[in-house]
């Protein structure tokens, strides 16, 4: 079996005992009949489980002992649970209740504050996701969250939006060897700034004395509003293009305008 790499404080990772489904299965009929040798046994034979699953959010910002110690409450919440009449493998259950909690860990680091009665209403609908989604095989549709939880299909979106991790407008989107393309670059500004006449008359007069390609480009991104992917598809060349000729424009504008 390959070897995980998660570092976890005080656990040797790369010799955790894993169970067979025999083994699984006795220790259940055991722990049913009140041993709690067994639920142990149980968790700690499940703790690879855990790390073979928080080795998928590495790149998340936090702590890998936090994440593993939450992982384990997931575990914890599926030994308890789980029945064998369930007719499903131990992992087949429980991954679904590891992952909800590593998630709500997540969502609880968000740096935007949530109000708390939207970031509750989320909870729940989650929470109702992963037992439906454990007990049916598929994901409610909202119209069926909408029914059971009576809510409004609105205020479904609305939570979960809002549980949503935000990006930097600096985020970068696309790199092909040259200049780097940023989420900001994606954005159309709507908002009207006013300008005085006088720097309206200077801006025309550079316009006119730029190259036409570049006119049409500062046009239609910072006039009509388009974004670079839009007037890229436009002109029919790539949006790396679209981006290096507004720099070259931009550049040109602003020593025409000294």
């Amino acid at each position: 079996m390959a070897k995980f790499k998660v570092d976890i404080t005080g656990l040797d990772t790369n010799n955790i005992k894993v169970l067979s489904n025999e083994e699984m299965n006795e220790l259940f009929i055991r722990m049913k009949k009140g041993d709690n040798d067994a639920k142990e046994k149980l968790i700690n034979g499940n703790l690879k489980l855990v790390l073979s699953i928080i080795s998928k959010f590495r790149h998340k910002s936090i702590d890998m002992n936090d994440m593993f110690q939450v992982g384990c409450v997931g575990l914890i919440k599926a030994v308890d649970n789980f029945d064998l009449s369930y007719g499903v493998m131990f992992s087949t259950y429980a991954v679904p209740l590891i992952i909800g909690e590593v998630k709500r860990l997540i969502r609880s680091n968000n740096s935007i504050r949530v109000a708390r009665s939207i970031r509750d209403l989320a909870f729940r609908i989650l929470s109702f996701k992963e037992e439906y989604s454990i007990i049916y095989g598929i994901e409610p549709t909202n119209e069926v969250i909408s029914r059971e939880l009576k809510i409004e299909p609105y205020e479904i979106k609305l939570a979960l939006d809002s549980m949503v991790e935000p990006l930097s407008i600096y985020e970068p989107i696309y790199n092909d060897g040259g200049d780097t393309i940023y989420l900001l670059d994606q954005i159309s500004d709507p908002k009207e700034k006013k300008i005085d006449k006088d720097m309206l008359i200077a801006l025309d007069n550079a316009l006119k004395k730029i190259n036409q390609r570049e006119r049409e480009i500062l046009i239609e991104r910072y006039i009509v509003g388009k974004t670079q992917s839009e007037v890229a598809a436009l002109h029919n060349v790539s949006q790396a293009q679209i981006s290096r000729l507004e720099k070259s424009a931009i550049k040109n504008m602003k020593r025409l305008l000294e």
